[in-house]
């Protein structure tokens, strides 16, 4: 058996720009990235703590120590600047990997 578990989040992370003319994805500090083991291109479930906007897109890197979070696209109309994020990335795991597992978590 497998199970879908929270691989990581990014707890409540500031949007700090979007860009409605841009390819489409969120762009994030790949120092925030790499503490909790988001990966470039990564598949991401996104929540606007304010609007309650849950929408899917991936990340991609923008420029370290930054502090970016950008909404790319057609993610632009999903929150706007200020918004705070929860920024989700899930893994596939067996049913003995699964027990005892914890998360990476960062609190913004």
């Amino acid at each position: 058996m497998q199970v879908h578990l929270l691989k990581s989040k990014l707890h409540r992370i500031k949007i700090t720009d979007a860009r409605l003319d841009y390819e489409g994805s969120l762009t994030l500090d790949p120092d925030d990235m790499e503490a909790v083991g988001i990966l470039p291109y990564e598949r991401i479930l996104c929540a606007d703590v304010e609007n309650g906007n849950r929408f899917e897109t991936y990340a991609i890197e923008g420029q370290r120590g930054s502090h970016v979070c950008c909404l790319n696209g057609a993610a632009a109309h999903k929150g706007k600047v200020g918004d705070r994020l929860i920024v989700m990335s899930f893994g596939v795991f067996s049913a003995e990997e699964a027990v005892g597992w914890t998360p990476k978590v960062k609190h913004f």
